[in-house]
């Protein structure tokens, strides 16, 4: 990989030297985890809510909630901003890895366009915050350990399910081969066919599963 198709990632942020001593009641409240993309819990979303997302500039809104919860748990406000909702459970064995791209993407798109985005789960806790650590690794090349660092350092109550752990360790090596892929020409493509069928039977397999998560975004938005 360190040859002539060397990906280049963007450098992560400094850590702030003025960043806030966490306080418990923070974890009720959004924060800021890297320029124009907050993590928090639901309680930051909510209708009373309005008034500080406005003042904070959000414009998409990344929601997280399994079907049980779509009750209590949804876009309060569906003509002021742009939502993403994924049907996601807090779950350990929950296959988390489908979501990243699509997050990715979503995420991406808000900042590109000068937006600001929420990503918020029920506690903001589990999987709201593995969403964003995967983010950050994929945009910035680094390990999980770096990302939940950073994460945590801004919103320090994350702790995502062992499950979820497990899944964001993994995907190191899925984003890699993928963007390596993207990189290569139709001939050194060729050539990768065979190196892909020698993969582990869970990382080729899971590879497979990402390719199909475009359904996924239909079904979590007839949840809401």
């Amino acid at each position: 990989m360190d040859g002539e198709n060397k990906l280049n990632f963007p450098s992560l942020p400094a850590s702030k030297e003025d960043q806030l001593d966490w306080a418990y009641p923070m974890r009720r409240e959004m924060q800021e985890i890297l320029p124009g993309l907050f993590l928090g819990p639901y309680s930051a979303a909510m209708k009373s809510k309005l008034p500080t997302l406005e003042k904070q500039g959000i414009t998409h809104i990344v929601c997280v909630r399994q079907d049980i919860e779509a009750n209590f748990i949804k876009p309060n406000f569906p003509l002021k901003f742009r939502y993403l909702v994924l049907d996601i459970a807090d779950n350990p064995v929950e296959n988390i890895i489908r979501y990243f791209p699509m997050t990715k993407e979503f995420i991406d798109g808000s900042l590109q366009s000068g937006g600001k985005v929420l990503v918020h789960g029920n506690a903001g806790i589990s999987r709201s915050a593995a969403l964003v650590i995967a983010y950050l690794m994929e945009t910035f090349g680094v390990k999980y350990r770096d990302a939940f660092s950073h994460v945590q350092e801004r919103r320090f109550c994350i702790n995502p399910n062992v499950g979820f752990v497990h899944q964001l360790q993994e995907y190191e090596a899925i984003y890699l081969a993928k963007l390596t892929i993207k990189m290569m020409s139709p001939i050194q493509l060729g050539r990768s066919f065979s190196l892909q069928a020698g993969m582990p039977g869970s990382l080729k397999r899971t590879l497979e599963e990402d390719e199909d998560f475009g359904g996924m975004q239909v079904t979590a938005a007839q949840n809401g």
